[in-house]
C-alpha cells in the first residue's frame, strides 16, 4: 500500500495547512471541558464553509464527492496543527444515506453536513444499552404523526440539538429486532424534556438524557420503512465504531503531541516510567493511524462497514486508554491544570460507550471467526 500523496492530494494538504495557520480555534484538549463542546458548532461550520468538511460524501447532499483519503488528510493536518478533530457526524450521515428515501436524503442531509442543523442520537435507554433491541420507547400512529413516549440516555449533544434520530418500537407484536422504526424528532417541542448528565471528568455538555412524553414526529419523517430501524441502527453503529469515521486518530495524536511537548520542555521532571507510558501512547496512536489508512484503502476498493467495525472499536478502546494512562502519568500531577486527569477519566468510558468491549469480542468471535454463539 502506498500512503504518499498524489499531486492533487498534496495541493489539498498544503491549502488546508495554510488555512489552519489562520483559523485554528485554539479549543482545549478534546472532551476535557464544556468550552470544547460549546465550540463544536462554530468549528463544524468553519470547516464546511472553507471546503474542508464532508470530503467523501455525495455532492448532492453538500459533500465533495472525493475519495475517502481526503478525510484522512483532514484528520492528519488537524492533529498536526493541534486543532480539534472534525465533528463526529459520519455515522448519522451513513445511516440516512443507506436507509432513507431519496426525498429524506435530500431534505435532511444537507443541513447535517453543513452544520446548520444540530442533531443528537436517541438510541440507548436506561435498560437498553448494549442490548439495544430491548428498547421500550414507543411510537404510536396518530393520523399523520407518530406519538413518541419513552426515555433515552447518553444522548450525545442533546442540549444543543434541533433534531434527534430516535429509535422507537412501532410494532410490539413481532420479535424485538423487527418491531423498531427510526424517526427524526424535533427537540424543540413541549413533549421533549432534556437534562444534562454530569460526567466523572466534569463535562455536562457532551451527553444528556431525554424524556419523550407525547412528542410528535410526522410520519413523513420516518427514516426507512416501518420496522427497518434495527437495520439502520446496525449501519449507524458499524460506522460509529470506526475510528476514521469519528476522527479519533486526530484526537489521540493531538493529545500525544501535547504530552510530548511537556516532556521536551522539562525533561528532568519526568522519569523512566513516565517516558515509557508516553512512548507506548505514541506507538499505539501511530498503530491506529496506520490501521485507519488500511481501512480507507479497503473503502477505495469498495469495501465498507460490516462486523470489522468491532475490531476497530476494540483497537480504538485500547489506544484511548493507553493515551489516557500516559496523560495521567505525564500530565496528571500538575497542580494547576486538571486537563490530563480529565482526559484519563474520560478514557475509562471507552470500553463501555458505543457497545461494550465484551459485546465487540462476541461479535468478532461469531461474525468474523465463525465460532459458535454458545
Amino acid at each position: 500500500m502506498d500512503f504518499s500523496d498524489s499531486p492533487a492530494e498534496a495541493e489539498f494538504r498544503a491549502r488546508l495547512r495554510g488555512w489552519l495557520a489562520d483559523n485554528n480555534p485554539g479549543l482545549p484538549a478534546s472532551s476535557t471541558s464544556d468550552e470544547y463542546w460549546a465550540g463544536q458548532a462554530a468549528w463544524h461550520q468553519a470547516l464546511y464553509d472553507a471546503g474542508f468538511f464532508g470530503m467523501s460524501w455525495p455532492v448532492e447532499i453538500g459533500g465533495h464527492g472525493l475519495p475517502s483519503v481526503y478525510e484522512a488528510i483532514v484528520d492528519d493536518e488537524l492533529a498536526t496543527a493541534g486543532a480539534p478533530p472534525r465533528p463526529s457526524l459520519g455515522y448519522l450521515v451513513q445511516g440516512i444515506l443507506h436507509h432513507g428515501s431519496e426525498g429524506i436524503r435530500r431534505r435532511l442531509l444537507p443541513g447535517i453536513v453543513n452544520g446548520r442543523d444540530r442533531w443528537c442520537q436517541g438510541f440507548s435507554e436506561p435498560e437498553a444499552g448494549s442490548d439495544l433491541a430491548s428498547l421500550r420507547t414507543t411510537a404510536v400512529r396518530d393520523g399523520e404523526d407518530y406519538v413518541i413516549t419513552g426515555h433515552k440516555v447518553w444522548t450525545s449533544y442533546s442540549d444543543a440539538a434541533d433534531w434527534c434520530l430516535v429509535l422507537a418500537r412501532t410494532d410490539p407484536g413481532v420479535p424485538p429486532h423487527k418491531g423498531i422504526s427510526a424517526f427524526r424528532v424535533s427537540m424543540r417541542q413541549p413533549g421533549v424534556q432534556q437534562q444534562p448528565l454530569r460526567m466523572i471528568n466534569g463535562i455536562t455538555r457532551e451527553f444528556g438524557e431525554v424524556l419523550f412524553d407525547g412528542a410528535r414526529a410526522p410520519a413523513a419523517d420516518m427514516i426507512g420503512e416501518p420496522g427497518e430501524g434495527w437495520r439502520l441502527a446496525m449501519t449507524v453503529v458499524s460506522h460509529e465504531r470506526e475510528p476514521g469515521e469519528l476522527g479519533y486518530v486526530a484526537r489521540y495524536r493531538k493529545a500525544v503531541k501535547e504530552l510530548a511537548a511537556l516532556v521536551a520542555g522539562s525533561p528532568d521532571d519526568y522519569g523512566p516510567e513516565q517516558r515509557r507510558e508516553l512512548a507506548w501512547a505514541m506507538v499505539e496512536s501511530e498503530m491506529l493511524r496506520q490501521h485507519v489508512c488500511r481501512r480507507l484503502s479497503d473503502r477505495l476498493d469498495g469495501s465498507s462497514g460490516g462486523p470489522e467495525g468491532s475490531v476497530d472499536k476494540l483497537l480504538m478502546t485500547q489506544v484511548e486508554q493507553c493515551v489516557g494512562h500516559a496523560a495521567l502519568s505525564v500530565g496528571g500531577a500538575a497542580a494547576d491544570d486538571d486537563t490530563w486527569l480529565k482526559l484519563y477519566l474520560y478514557s475509562r468510558a471507552q470500553s463501555v460507550m458505543g457497545g461494550t468491549s465484551q459485546i465487540q469480542r462476541n461479535l468478532v468471535a461469531t461474525r468474523i471467526l465463525g465460532l459458535p454463539a454458545s
